[in-house]
């Protein structure tokens, strides 16, 4: 490493996040003076020649910020780990040996930008990978978002929520979990146009929810009405928006068509 500091950071860092259950505060603070470090040392954007084993060991700083970031559930860190990693993952690829956790981090921004809505992006993103066409099912942390995508795509949601257990690293899980709760979202918004009311068991089920308890925290978020003695929700209907015709407005820009017309002719 560049310094004996950072050398000794950097080594503390691999502990308290490989410890279990890992200190994650202590990690956050282990980071940020860590990347205070690999900017004086010309390390977090790297250019021109600089030493490969601390090319080596400030790409790991990185992924394990990336990591880090999803088990505090801080996306914008993640994003921006990510993107001082692509520096590491495309330009030194040829210089740098393989990191193990390369796809896993790809794995998960392709589905950052699924639980976003970026489609397009999720596209882009996997036609991008440095992996041929046909070798993308075969890795487990990119195959993973594609069959998450299709299955979007496809309406089969409880693919998508059996998908949590098949997860292939434990921070896949919160990616995932962000998708059901958008998913709920849009399975509610359908129930409410649908049914006046619906059993509290059938709502459970319709909404991926494994207790009763959860149906009925969620019921009171949407504003439903529990009848517990019956075992029924009934959910609340949006009165539909009227909107009236400015008639005044309209017969006067009409007029006022009218006289330009007249000029014109």
């Amino acid at each position: 490493m560049a310094t004996t500091e950072l050398a000794t950071l950097y080594n503390q860092l691999k502990t308290t996040f490989t410890s279990q259950p890992a200190d994650l505060k202590a990690c956050g603070e282990l980071l940020a003076k860590l990347k205070v470090g690999l900017i004086q040392h010309g390390l977090l954007v790297p250019q021109g020649d600089v030493d490969l084993s601390d090319l080596a060991v400030a790409r790991e700083i990185l992924e394990i910020g990336a990591f880090w970031s999803i088990r505090t559930r801080d996306i914008p860190s993640f994003d921006r780990y990510f993107s001082q990693l692509q520096t590491y993952y495309n330009d030194y690829s040829s210089a740098l040996p393989p990191s193990p956790r390369e796809y896993p981090i790809r794995g998960l921004n392709l589905i950052r930008l699924l639980t976003q809505n970026r489609i397009a992006d999720f596209h882009t993103t996997l036609e991008s990978l440095p992996l041929p066409a046909d070798s993308l099912a075969s890795n487990p942390y990119i195959s993973h978002p594609i069959n998450l995508e299709r299955w979007l795509m496809e309406g089969s949601y409880s693919k998508v929520w059996n998908a949590r257990e098949e997860a292939p690293a434990e921070e896949y899980k919160f990616f995932v979990d962000s998708l059901m709760g958008t998913i709920r979202n849009e399975i509610a918004s359908c129930e409410e146009a649908a049914y006046n009311s619906l059993p509290i068991k059938d709502a459970a089920t319709l909404l991926f929810f494994r207790s009763q308890q959860e149906v009925l925290k969620y019921a009171q978020e949407r504003g439903w009405q529990v009848d517990l003695t019956g075992a029924t929700i009934t959910f609340a209907k949006k009165g539909e928006e009227k909107s009236e015709i400015p008639k005044d407005k309209l017969i006067t820009v009409n007029l006022q068509y009218a006289r330009e017309l007249e000029m014109i002719v």
